[in-house]
């Protein structure tokens, strides 16, 4: 057996030949979504529009690492996304008025050294990559070598300020994409269900997120956010995505989670389900009342009414409902007043965003622009109202503590109201059991 370290591949002459002989062309084709392209030439002509004359550049950014030198799964800047339908990892776009010049880093082919030393760029460790005349004929702009690029990418306030406005109204391609997501995440959704017995019996929380994100994987680009899965104590805590703990049969478990497809846009639900199957009577009055706030939120979203109408909707019958059981310290008009806010214990997070490329989706948009704006036809948003009652929340009684609920839905605001189109997943916690039983038949 021959000792020592082995010899440097590269400094031998005859494996250097060797290694540039014998190749045929793999299948190069752009992995571009279809109408990528197409809806990216679209916003370039509204970015043109809103910005008349301004040259903007912009750069799809770089896996970060993970340790070492190993690095996360690289997922493009949405800006950049939705101006070209390109997802390459160190791209960058210059745009001078809707035309667009994408300077990409060439791939390394069969003779040339890199193709088997660069594990980044080489097609040998990388897999099959397409070539700039491939990306220029899938994404119809010109593409250039990225050593070409001249122009500095620099952080532009006004321009993702622009870009983040433009993307709170979604062209029919966008919405598409929008409904697949949500589609894709409904069923992932029965696919967590069905799941619930076998994680009760040891694997616990993190069996059913990986669970989804596993699906979401399989069936899109992966999950649009670190998905959350909450039993017992663990639902009352916003973003619980450690997801280490048990799944307790008799408690509530909360799932919010968001397939997002190979163009990126994902989905936002959450519901919220009995372990066992059914719901407790303190379970249940806590899922009703957060259904019944829910509800009012939805019938607050039409186009021409403010942004923040769902959110005042569902928070007056959250206050009057804490009233009722007598868990606030004030009245229920001091509570809403902007002096009070006592309500907003139980629940201080915001109960609903602009959806697509980005979860939370256009939050470089000036404020007036977002929640002091109306909602237009196009917009995609959430509404989400939840109550979370902390296990160690001693203003709260001992039955109710450690219920959390949250119950998320995804909107399309259309010409004359909204359509919701997470539709699939019922509201109800009756109905929720029956949808429950039913996926865990299938």
């Amino acid at each position: 057996m021959r000792e020592g370290r082995p010899p440097k591949l590269s400094e031998i002459p005859a494996f250097v030949a060797y290694m540039d002989t014998g190749w045929g062309v793999p299948d190069r084709t752009p992995p571009v979504v279809p109408g990528a392209a197409e809806a990216a030439a679209a916003h370039r002509a509204r970015l043109a529009a809103a910005l008349p004359g301004r040259t903007v550049v912009l750069a799809a950014g770089q896996a970060p690492t993970r340790s070492n030198d190993t690095a996360y799964d690289f997922r493009p800047s949405s800006d950049f996304y939705w101006l070209t339908g390109c997802p390459v990892e160190n791209a960058v776009v210059v745009l001078r008025g809707a035309d667009a010049t994408l300077y990409l880093p060439p791939p390394a082919y069969p003779g040339e050294p890199a193709f088997w030393t660069d594990a980044r760029y080489g097609e040998l460790w990388v897999g099959a990559a397409p070539g700039l005349e491939e990306w220029r004929a899938a994404l119809g702009v010109d593409v250039r070598p990225l050593a070409e690029l001249t122009e500095k990418v620099t952080e532009d306030a006004e321009v993702a300020r622009t870009l983040a406005e433009l993307r709170m109204y979604k062209d029919e391609w966008e919405v598409a994409q929008l409904r697949e997501a949500v589609d894709r995440t409904v069923e992932g959704f029965a696919a967590v269900v069905r799941e619930i017995p076998a994680a009760v019996k040891g694997p616990g929380e993190r069996w059913l997120q990986g669970t989804f994100d596993r699906y979401a994987r399989a069936y899109g680009n992966g999950p649009g956010y670190a998905s959350i899965v909450g039993s017992g104590k663990h639902a009352p805590t916003l973003h619980w995505v450690r997801c280490d703990g048990p799944v307790l049969p008799d408690e509530l478990l909360l799932l919010d989670m968001g397939v997002e497809v190979n163009s990126y846009y994902t989905a936002d639900v959450t519901r919220t389900f009995p372990a066992s199957g059914r719901f407790s009577p303190a379970q249940r009055q806590v899922h009703d009342l957060v259904e019944k706030a829910h509800r009012a939120g939805l019938a607050a979203v039409a186009p021409g009414r403010p942004f923040t109408g769902f959110h005042h909707a569902a928070m007056e019958v959250i206050a009057h409902g804490l009233a009722d059981w007598g868990l606030l310290p004030v009245s229920v008009d001091e509570a809403l007043s902007d002096s009070g806010q006592h309500h907003r214990r139980y629940l201080v997070c915001g109960i609903g965003h602009h959806l697509g490329l980005d979860v939370h989706d256009c939050a470089a948009a000036s404020p007036d622009a977002y929640q002091g704006a109306v909602m237009g036809a196009g917009m995609v948003l959430t509404v989400e109202p939840g109550l979370y009652f902390h296990a160690h929340d001693l203003t709260v009684p001992p039955e109710l503590r450690g219920i959390g609920v949250r119950i998320e839905d995804d909107l399309l605001v259309t010409g004359d109201g909204a359509e919701v189109l997470s539709d699939a997943l019922p509201l109800d916690a009756a109905g929720l059991e029956d949808w429950m039983a039913k996926a865990q038949e299938g």
